[in-house]
C-alpha cells in the first residue's frame, strides 16, 4: 500500500493520532472517564470542576453519628455507558490447586 499509494498511507498515519486526540478532548470536555479492555468498554461520568455545589470534589461529608459521603448530582444523575465485547469466561468447576 505504501509503494502504490503514498498519499493514502500518510493520511492514514495522520488520522489515527488526530482521532485519538479528538476523542481525548471530547471525553475531558464532557467529563467522562474511559476504560477499555478486551471484555468491555466503559464510559463513566466524572464530577464537574465548575459545579457550584461540590466544586469538583464529587460530593461532601454528611455529619452525624455515622458520617458518610453524599455524592453530588453533577455526576451521579448521568448514565454510565458500557459496551460488552467478549464474554467473561466462566470459572472452572474445580479449584485451581
Amino acid at each position: 500500500m505504501t509503494g502504490r499509494h503514498p498519499h493514502a498511507a500518510l493520511l492514514l498515519a495522520a488520522a489515527v493520532p488526530l482521532a485519538a486526540a479528538t476523542a481525548a478532548v471530547a471525553l475531558k470536555a464532557g467529563h467522562w472517564r474511559l476504560y477499555a479492555d478486551r471484555h468491555h468498554i466503559e464510559l463513566k461520568p466524572q464530577p464537574r470542576s465548575s459545579c457550584p455545589e461540590c466544586r469538583g470534589a464529587g460530593g461532601w461529608w454528611v455529619d452525624g453519628a455515622n458520617p458518610e459521603m453524599e455524592a453530588c448530582r453533577c455526576w451521579t444523575d448521568r448514565r454510565e455507558l458500557r459496551i460488552r465485547l467478549l464474554p467473561i469466561p466462566d470459572w472452572p468447576g474445580e479449584p485451581p490447586f
